[in-house]
């Protein structure tokens, strides 16, 4: 039986620019310790026009558990200007949320 990451990959196959899918597999990616393969997604998302915005938000959640704070707190700063350009709100509210608890956290 396929695993949720390789339906995702089979998904992609016929979809290869459904952002939905390649955030999805971002985070099985995450799920399974591929730190690299995951961030290099999250970066592509984060640079296409538009920017998607949850995916600043996992990716620095991502950074923080690898002790990455200095770039978690740089992407949660781009994503919450993204957010606000998009209307996004929420999602800036919950990112300044995590950036703000990183306040005082030391650099890993």
């Amino acid at each position: 039986m396929p695993s949720r990451r390789e339906k995702i990959e089979a998904m992609l196959q016929a979809e290869p620019h459904d952002d939905f899918l390649r955030y999805s597999l971002a985070v099985e990616y995450d799920n399974e310790g591929r730190w690299e393969e995951s961030l290099a997604i999250f970066q592509g998302l984060m640079r296409q026009q538009p920017p998607h915005v949850p995916s600043f938000f996992r990716c620095a959640q991502m950074l923080v558990r690898l002790g990455q704070i200095e770039e978690a707190r740089r992407m949660l700063r781009e994503g919450i200007e993204v957010a606000r350009q998009q209307q996004e709100l929420h999602a800036a509210g919950e990112m300044g949320e995590l950036l703000a608890s990183l306040g005082s956290f030391p650099e890993g």
